[in-house]
């Protein structure tokens, strides 16, 4: 039975990668979902990878939901107010905003010499403003845009994809503190909004076989790795629990929440 029927969500980052797989799983239970990325079909893809926003939105609807694509580059504050203003506009309500998109992983193929760096001392100053532009403020700027919707409904989920890396000191400098800042955002925001029935949570993937790490596959350990189709269970799951406010300001982990929830991955 779908239980996200009527509900509409947003979700920033989505072209590929986890933001698709929460999309997808969003729509396996009947939603509207907003997917925003800077990749559009027959444009220059910014990332060698596959996917753009009109496939993801295309395979949304497949799935039994509703897919609407919007370009949106997150670093342009403007294009991040307008993706939120076009979702409220068309649909009339936000049910679910999941902050995805990220930055600071360029390096991997933009030609950049990362092996060579020996310390965070050695790594280019720009590391740091992409994680935290592209990442930490991306996410702020789009939870601010939405948070009026959902403030004046009285109800509503924030979900910030974060990483265990918050809790780490060997996942690099620039990456570590902007995943650390986006977990107690979401915490600073949990207690603003407490009072008006809105739940915010961080939630902690483990190693998603994303487009990217499949590339990399015969270097990776991906014996305990999950789909990303699992990670949008998990948001699925949350957001049709009536009790989720329990939640609220804390990190939750995707295998925690298939023990509590009872969903599994496809892929085993």
């Amino acid at each position: 039975m779908a239980t996200l029927v009527g509900k509409v969500a947003l979700v920033t980052g989505a072209s590929r990668g986890v933001g698709k797989g929460i999309a997808l799983g969003l729509a396996e239970q009947g939603a509207t979902v907003f997917v925003t990325g800077r990749t559009v079909s027959g444009g220059t893809p910014p990332t060698p990878l596959p996917g753009s926003v009109q496939e993801t939105a295309a395979e949304v609807t497949a799935a039994s939901g509703r897919g609407v694509a919007i370009a949106c580059d997150h670093r342009d504050d403007e294009q991040t107010r307008a993706a939120v203003a076009r979702v409220v506009g068309d649909a009339g309500r936000l049910d679910v905003l999941v902050n995805n998109v990220w930055g600071g992983y360029e390096y991997f193929w933009d030609g950049t010499e990362f092996w060579r760096e020996a310390g965070f001392w050695t790594a280019p100053i720009e590391r740091w403003d992409a994680a935290f532009q592209a990442g930490v403020r991306a996410h702020y700027v789009t939870t601010v845009a939405a948070a009026p919707t959902m403030v004046a409904a009285g109800s509503g989920l924030i979900v910030n994809v974060s990483s265990e890396g918050a809790e780490k000191t060997d996942t690099g400098v620039a990456y570590g503190a902007a995943k650390a800042a986006t977990d107690h955002m979401i915490a600073c925001m949990a207690h603003e909004l407490r009072d008006h029935g809105v739940t915010a949570v961080s939630l902690y993937p483990g190693l998603v076989r994303t487009e990217s790490v499949l590339r990399a596959a015969e270097y990776i350990d991906l014996t305990d790795s999950e789909s990303p189709l699992f990670v949008g269970r998990s948001v699925a799951s949350l957001a049709a629990d009536p009790q989720v406010s329990r939640h609220t300001g804390r990190v939750v982990r995707t295998a925690a929440l298939a023990a509590e929830y009872g969903f599994t991955d496809p892929g085993g």
